[in-house]
């Protein structure tokens, strides 16, 4: 069974000086340079100096290590200086262990209202464990032209326990991996994106959501317009599977899979997976107009939502929340 993300402990650092807060005009724009060309090495050496509203521009090269954004560095923007997101890489190579899955992750961030922009964020460990590249667990983020490489658990969405939820838009960017590897339960919605099945080489190559969503709350994982692709042989991948974090009974997940292209790999039986000994029925699964060799025939178990219903069911209703957030694009 799978363990319950470990939210990571954000320690108070003490200064010696008192740190005098720049005006919101005075936001910045701070360059990070692996060949020691710009401000800082170090995306984190950066982070450290930025405030509310700076840029931290990231020039070409690979980053190795964790990159950490603690909830108090909120309204920061992250960008590749090419705007080529394979030119800029964060990369990590760690398991998932003692440390939960926020030490695992390549890129942990938990600060409300950022924005990461034209890079990569790379697990590199490989099969066998929980191994993140990106843990998202801040409000209102955005992720714009990123690539997300992983095996198994590339990409969680979490708020923590309880209703609480945190909201998240990805858009126009890839997403790879085999097991898993979009789950949580936030309200996530990935729009423009090309979703890659790796292949495991079974009859079983894996499931691609695993969603926990509260069942106080209405929205949980949207993919829409979308393309879902992979090497994996025919209809050997499910859309996902009910995930019930910590044996929650009240973790409901909700995904809908909308207006998307749905490779041959898809499963027409079978798309929608039980877990941990919780029926898939138990969560809120559909799919609504998709298209593609994987797109359903009329399998008795690929529920789909009416066309009034969908009209409840879109990027904007998802994000809104209580503040009427609309990043959507």
């Amino acid at each position: 069974m799978r363990r319950r993300p470990a939210f990571a402990v954000l320690a108070a650092v003490a200064v010696a000086t008192v740190a005098i807060a720049r005006p919101a005009s005075a936001a910045t724009t701070i360059t990070v340079a692996a060949d020691g060309s710009g401000n800082y090495t170090t995306i984190q050496a950066a982070l450290a100096k930025a405030v509310s509203g700076d840029t931290i521009s990231v020039k070409a090269g690979t980053y190795r290590g964790q990159v950490s954004i603690p909830a108090g560095k909120s309204g920061i923007t992250i960008k590749g200086a090419t705007g080529t997101a394979t030119d800029v890489v964060i990369t990590g190579n760690t398991p998932q262990g003692s440390s939960g899955a926020s030490g695992s992750a390549t890129v942990l961030n938990l600060a409300a209202n950022t924005s990461i922009t034209g890079l990569t964020i790379a697990n590199t460990y490989g099969s066998g464990i929980q191994a993140l590249a990106l843990y998202a667990g801040g409000d209102r983020q955005v992720y714009r032209n990123v690539r997300l490489l992983g095996f198994q658990d590339t990409f969680l969405s979490w708020g923590g326990t309880g209703s609480k939820q945190v909201r998240q838009y990805v858009y126009k960017s890839y997403i790879e991996g085999a097991v898993d590897f979009i789950y949580g339960n936030g309200a996530l919605v990935i729009d423009s994106t090309t979703i890659k099945s790796l292949d495991r080489g079974s009859s079983n190559n894996g499931y691609i959501t695993a969603a926990a969503t509260n069942a106080t709350n209405p929205y949980g994982i949207l993919i829409t317009r979308s393309t879902l692709s992979g090497p994996s042989a025919a209809q050997t991948v499910a859309l996902g599977r009910c995930w019930h974090a910590g044996g929650a009974s009240d973790a409901i997940g909700q995904v809908l899979v909308r207006e998307s292209s749905l490779g041959g790999h898809i499963r027409q039986a079978g798309a929608w997976q039980d877990m941990s000994g919780f029926s898939w029925k138990t969560c809120r699964f559909n799919e609504y107009n998709n298209s593609g060799a994987g797109a359903t025939n009329g399998t008795s178990d690929r529920p789909q939502m009416s066309a009034s219903t969908a009209a409840n069911y879109t990027s904007v209703k998802y994000l809104a929340g209580s503040d009427g957030w609309n990043p959507v694009q």
